[in-house]
């Protein structure tokens, strides 16, 4: 079985190379290699997993060497693979939801002519998470996380003919690079420290290096980790981002590229249980991250920018739950995995709407599609259900835990934190319904274009809707699945470890005050949004309003603390480079230059001039001789 695990890899690589260098003879056939292969590394993961599941729960890793890659001298890097629980769950999430999303793609890209290309960067993808969550070394581990970040960058800009597309690939592709930094300066302090940078050794040796190097450590890793999950202070490229198609959205931005971080600080918990500042840094940036992102997504007309916000705020969960150590680790991959379901299936709802309303994004310029869209409407609806933590859905099942978890903490920062989880619950309840109301309800609202183009609603076609369908069924059922019997907790227990806490409220009572800010939200939402007529354009709004609408300034905050003190340094080394560099090169060439031109003058070609120089030469050479004799 070991062998197959290379091959969950080379499937998908194997169908990027195909449709990136097959050329246009593929192009009437590329969408559907694309999505059998990613189809089968999916089937490779589930033979896998059904393996796995045969096995004891402490004998269910797996290693697979597939050859040496740097061996010089003491050091040594391999290209080998782990595969236990907590890289199994992520490979059935990433092939899984992937392969829909690629059947999706086949009726949403139908009429784009450079659909081949989408698909093999699609399956570029899905290779370099694999390789990401798979790697039994940090180094390749940093080769998955790179390409990860390349593909992201060509999905992002795929319509690059669109100016603010090509930007936000950009922007996404040198934020990440930020965070990527932070990764590799990890890996150089793991090598430094533990001579190596396998898991295995690293993780278990953890305990005894110092905690100040197992903080920087710590430190670099989340600076890594909030690059590639968008967290405070690197989350500003995520917006952006939904310039790329809606598959992108629902692929990269909602269910897999933006969890990686996620899986980074789990995979890495025993070095941020040995240091408990980088730690508690984990926890307050998960908390801030969780409501900043729910405030932005509240101020949000386009659909897929509220949603980005969306997913800032769960992802957010997810950090603050893996800040909290052995108590949430096993709840923050839950709710990745449940999130996963839901935030995918309301990306593909929300392209289904917008390949319904000729490519509009303003959800103001919706109203009353249900009645036209009734899947779309439908399987948009349990995907938030789910997601404000409706009773008995899957985010009901994940969220609560973390909440619990957060509480469990203990004392003050125990209630903080979790005070700050039930106030995102109620945030989420909020703009999810805003959402919905603005979309499904009400009268429509929909206009001609300034083509004179009138939008004609109507349902996207199965092989759209099928996909959206089963990731809804998945948005109902499997928070519910996995905590019968407390089956999630015990699949990944022995990997992450568990740790009930200390908590001063009983799940019940956490579950009760969810229930209420859960009521608080959507009461808010309707009120403001089901009860009275929706304006075509946005009211002013308050101060926050207007600031939500601008992502709480952070592209301001960007501009003056990072751009402008980058440009000002720039000039000034420009400035010292002209005046300074250039004028110490350019004044010295211009002295030999000038002193040459002087001397040249005294070769003339005529003889009688040479010969006054060498008779007035022999005088000062006679005179100079006479003189120190007489000295």
């Amino acid at each position: 079985m070991e062998n197959l695990i290379g091959l969950l890899v080379a499937v998908p690589l194997l169908g990027a190379a195909l449709l990136l260098c097959g050329g246009r003879r593929l192009d009437g056939k590329g969408h559907y290699i694309g999505t059998v292969l990613a189809a089968g590394s999916f089937a490779i993961g589930a033979v896998l997993f059904a393996d796995m599941l045969g096995r004891g729960e402490h004998d269910r890793a797996m290693h697979s060497k597939v050859f040496s890659w740097i061996p010089v001298g003491g050091f040594r890097a391999d290209v080998a693979f782990q595969l236990d629980q907590l890289s199994m769950t992520f490979v059935l999430l990433i092939t899984g939801v992937g392969t829909l999303i690629h059947i999706y793609s086949i009726g949403y890209m139908e009429h784009d002519e450079r659909r081949r290309r989408f698909f093999g960067y699609l399956n570029l993808f899905l290779a370099a998470m694999l390789l990401l969550v798979l790697a039994d070394n940090y180094l390749l581990l940093y080769v998955g996380w790179e390409g990860v970040g390349l593909a992201s960058y060509l999905l992002i800009g795929f319509w690059q003919h669109k100016p603010s597309a090509a930007t936000a690939a950009k922007k996404a592709f040198i934020v990440n690079r930020v965070g990527d930094v932070g990764l590799s300066i990890a890996i150089m302090l793991m090598f430094t420290t533990f001579g190596t940078f396998t898991f295995a050794p690293v993780l278990t040796n953890a305990d005894h290096a110092s905690e100040g190097k197992l903080t920087a450590i710590g430190l670099m890793l989340l600076l890594a980790a909030c690059g590639k999950s968008a967290q405070v202070p690197l989350q500003s490229w995520l917006g952006d981002a939904m310039e790329g198609p809606t598959p992108v959205s629902a692929l990269i931005h909602a269910a897999t590229m933006v969890t990686a971080g996620v899986y980074l600080i789990t995979r890495s918990g025993a070095i941020f249980n040995a240091a408990p500042d980088a730690q508690a840094a984990v926890v307050a940036v998960g908390a801030v991250t969780l409501l900043f992102g729910a405030i932005v997504g509240c101020a949000k007309d386009d659909i897929k920018k509220a949603l980005a916000g969306s997913t800032m705020s769960q992802i957010g969960y997810m950090i603050l739950a893996a800040g909290l150590g052995p108590i949430g680790y096993v709840f923050a991959i839950m709710h990745l995995v449940t999130h996963g379901f839901f935030k995918a299936g309301l990306f593909l709802g929300a392209g289904s709407v917008m390949h319904a309303m000729n490519d509009e994004v303003d959800m103001r310029k919706y109203g009353g599609l249900r009645k036209y869209m009734p899947v779309t409407f439908i399987t948009f609806g349990l995907g938030y259900l789910a997601i404000i933590g409706f009773p008995g859905l899957s985010g009901f099942w994940s969220k609560d835990k973390i909440i619990e978890a957060a509480f469990a903490k203990g004392g003050t920062e125990g209630w903080i934190l979790g005070g700050a989880a039930l106030l995102g619950a109620a945030i989420t309840a909020y703009y999810m319904t805003r959402v919905m109301l603005l979309t499904f309800f009400g009268e429509k609202r929909w206009a001609p274009d300034e083509k004179g183009h009138e939008p004609h609603p109507h349902e996207s076609p199965s092989s759209m809707t099928i996909p959206m369908i089963v990731l809804a069924v998945g948005s109902v059922f499997a928070g519910g699945l996995f905590s019968v019997n407390d089956a999630f907790l015990k699949w990944l227990e022995p990997v992450t470890g568990h740790s009930h806490g200390d908590s001063p409220l009983s799940a019940a009572a956490v579950t009760a005050g969810t229930m209420v800010v859960l009521v608080i939200g959507v009461a808010l939402a309707w009120a403001q949004y089901g009860r009275r007529p929706v304006p075509r354009t946005a009211p002013r709004g308050s101060l926050l309003t207007r600031a939500a609408r601008r992502d709480l300034l952070q592209d301001d905050f960007n501009h003056v603390a990072l751009v402008k003190p980058g440009q000002y340094l720039t000039r000034g080394l420009v400035y010292v480079d002209h005046k300074l560099v250039d004028g110490v090169v350019n004044g010295t060439a211009a002295s030999v230059g000038g002193l040459s031109g002087r001397l040249r003058k005294l070769q003339n070609g005529y003889a009688r001039t040479y010969a006054v120089s060498m008779f007035g030469g022999t005088a000062v050479l006679i005179a100079a001789t006479l003189l120190m004799r007489a000295v």
